[in-house]
């Protein structure tokens, strides 16, 4: 295994191109725990944790551009304001000192159902930043996922960051696993309210074969909440809707049993895990809109 070293992004960029099948590695939190168990072993590794932008964020327009290698301890002291779902997510990484390591970029690289980032990224709706030799460009978080830990990217392609739009309302993650800490996720939940679109947008991890949104879910629950007028006089979701948004929510995965848990078991907790993260949001957009009211 030959191991490259570049010392800026044009570098990084020129070894790709030269050889594709080169694996980056930044925290190696993924990476290296394939290598250990002789489950990946690649021709070469890229180190870029020379490159110092990739460790670089900008919150200063609409939406954040965060480093694909920013850690997500950072994320987590410095963007909780601007990326509340991620955020969160970023709390359920691991441990300590994996979340110092690990960064968004690795998530979306792996691509594995069970990242933590993905169900916040889908709810948010963020975009990928990617480049090569032969230019740039941007793909929607929708279109990322193309297989069981596959993405979109071409041979020839780094991810350089993640765009990703300033919170407008309240996001919420859930999860849940066999332990509190050190554990690969049986299933997770994002979920995030877009009040200036009147829009919510779901988030679902390691329930299928990629991370997945739950759309008819999502098309309920906005239609729902439009026609009760709920936007507009921030009333309590009925418990009818609640319970029909879970259990679209629910039919929305398509998971499979093994060793963390059972098919069965994963649509239960998504559809437990969708009404709950729905009460949460919508509480706290009632509370803010109130606490406006009283200012």
């Amino acid at each position: 295994m030959d191991f490259l070293r570049p010392a800026s992004w044009e570098e990084a960029l020129a070894a790709k191109a030269e050889h594709p099948t080169a694996v980056p590695i930044a925290g190696g939190t993924d990476v290296m725990v394939e290598i250990n168990f002789d489950h990946r072993r690649p021709e070469y590794l890229m180190d870029l944790n020379r490159i110092g932008e990739l460790f670089e964020w900008d919150a200063g327009g609409a939406s954040v551009r965060l480093g694909a290698s920013v850690p997500y301890t950072q994320i987590m002291e410095h963007l909780r304001a601007e990326l509340p779902g991620l955020a969160l997510a970023s709390h359920t990484v691991a441990s300590p000192q994996i979340r110092n390591r690990g960064g968004v970029g690795g998530n979306l690289g792996t691509a594995s159902p069970a990242g933590d980032a993905h169900p916040a990224l889908l709810a948010a709706g963020a975009e990928v930043e990617v480049e090569s030799v032969r230019g740039s460009r941007l793909i929607p978080i929708d279109e990322f996922y193309t297989g069981v830990k596959r993405n979109a990217l071409a041979a020839d392609e780094l991810i350089r960051a993640v765009h990703i739009k300033k919170a407008d309302g309240p996001q919420q993650f859930s999860k849940v696993g066999t332990r509190n800490a050190m554990v690969i996720a049986v299933c997770a939940f994002g979920l995030a309210l877009h009040p200036e679109t009147r829009t919510v947008r779901t988030g679902i991890g390691s329930a299928a074969p990629t991370p997945v949104r739950a759309k008819a879910a999502e098309e309920f629950l906005d239609a729902a909440l439009e026609e009760g007028g709920f936007w507009d006089s921030k009333k309590i979701i009925t418990p009818s809707i609640a319970k029909q948004f879970a259990a679209l929510a629910s039919g929305g995965c398509s998971p499979i049993d093994d060793v963390r848990g059972t098919a069965s078991y994963r649509r239960h907790a998504v559809g437990v895990m969708a009404r709950r993260t729905l009460g949460w949001t919508w509480e706290a957009f009632r509370s803010n809109e109130r606490s406006a009211q009283c200012a």
